[in-house]
């Protein structure tokens, strides 16, 4: 049976996802706030518009009427999802799951006072003097984050009184929507970084991928790898975790759940309720089904019997480092794919700015492959290809 899926946000995740849901027969109508978006250029049909206008948002809903809407990005009135589900429509995962993750005050209480998952201590702060408070009650090193952004907008690292003021402000400027809040961590001492994208089904078992491991700079992901080496002990304990808080959240599909690994334990960080973008190394192979075909079939109701392992694999960024309105192109790309076992995904963004992830270098090997070997392959692969 063909489907109308709505998708709201068009970017890189989302074309992968469209390529998913089409190779399964599924109609999609790809939203962004801006023409020409990756998503865009494989769907049935798309739709521009600001994803934040309630009213605008609605309409779009009341002319397609599609069977599934689904979010690819933050900045969506997700308020209006609870209307769509009373009128039949399907929120992916669910318009609870939407909501909550959107707002990492909402999510964070959840995860620490509702479910008693282990988190970093932390604090909220609307205004600059109650910043400041619970920046000196937590104390130094924090992390200071917008309740709502992403891809490490508005991100910051205090180290000392001095950061404080422009912490605030790169917070506020980095905020998405009209919530002007932010949360202020304590720092956790780990070794490990993680996500475990988990699979929830309609009907079937939930399902933990192997661990991937990423690095970040400005608060986004540069390089991830999978598999990524932790304890039997920690990926039991992060399993738990993830299952408590995706059935807590409702819905069927892929989840991006993030966690500290540290000497003593593991620490949930936030969740994403969509494909992550630290899992497109799944792209590279390194699993039976990336999370991109894992999304479409759980978002169907399709069955998925098992996830396993079968390479190891990285992905590292390429990105653009000045403004441009033109289409940009692509220098060094045939010097980049001079080698085996190594390949390159041109996202097809229409414009640039500084650190603007526009492509990505996929990378695999055997399982047992060396990470660190595949990692510097990845990065001298992706130094090579230059945004015009």
């Amino acid at each position: 049976m063909v489907d109308k899926i709505l998708l709201l946000g068009s970017g890189e995740l989302g074309k992968e996802l469209v390529i998913s849901l089409k190779r399964l027969g599924q109609y999609v109508v790809a939203c962004d706030s801006y023409k020409g978006a990756p998503a865009m250029q494989v769907a049935d049909e798309y739709e521009v518009f600001d994803m934040l206008d309630g009213e605008a948002l609605a309409r779009v809903v009341a002319k397609h009427q599609p069977k599934l809407v689904v979010p690819e990005v933050e900045s969506i009135r997700t308020e209006k999802f609870y209307d769509f589900e009373k009128e039949g429509i399907t929120v992916v995962p669910s318009a609870k799951a939407a909501n909550f993750t959107m707002n990492r005050k909402l999510i964070r209480d959840l995860a620490a006072k509702e479910l008693g998952l282990r988190t970093a201590k932390y604090l909220y702060a609307n205004n600059l003097s109650d910043f400041k408070n619970a920046v000196n009650e937590i104390g130094f090193p924090c992390v200071v984050k917008p309740l709502m952004s992403s891809s490490g907008k508005g991100q910051s690292v205090l180290k000392s009184q001095v950061d404080i003021e422009n912490a605030w402000n790169a917070a506020m400027e980095g905020s998405r929507g009209d919530v002007k809040e932010v949360i202020i961590e304590a720092f956790v001492d780990f070794h490990t970084e993680i996500t475990l994208l988990t699979v929830t089904q309609k009907n079937g078992a939930t399902l933990f991928c192997p661990p991937i491991g990423h690095r970040q700079e400005r608060g986004d992901y540069q390089e991830s790898w999978q598999p990524c080496a932790i304890s039997d002990e920690d990926f039991k304990a992060s399993c738990e975790m993830a299952d408590k808080i995706t059935q807590a959240l409702e819905g069927a599909g892929i989840w991006g759940v993030e966690f500290f690994i540290a000497n003593d334990g593991v620490y949930f960080s936030e969740l994403s309720p969509r494909p992550h973008d630290t899992g497109m190394v799944t792209l590279a192979g390194t699993q039976n089904l990336s999370e991109f075909e894992l999304h479409a079939r759980a978002i169907l109701g399709l069955p998925i019997h098992e996830v396993t392992l079968e390479k190891a694999g990285v992905s590292s960024v390429i990105l653009a480092m000045g403004t441009s309105t033109k289409t940009p192109t692509f220098k060094g790309v045939s010097e980049a794919l001079d080698q085996a076992n190594l390949d390159i995904r041109l996202f097809g963004k229409p414009n640039t700015r500084p650190y603007r992830r526009m492509g990505v270098v996929l990378v695999n090997g055997p399982v047992d492959s060396d990470v660190k070997v595949l990692r510097d392959t990845g990065a001298k692969a992706a130094s090579k290809v230059k945004v015009q």
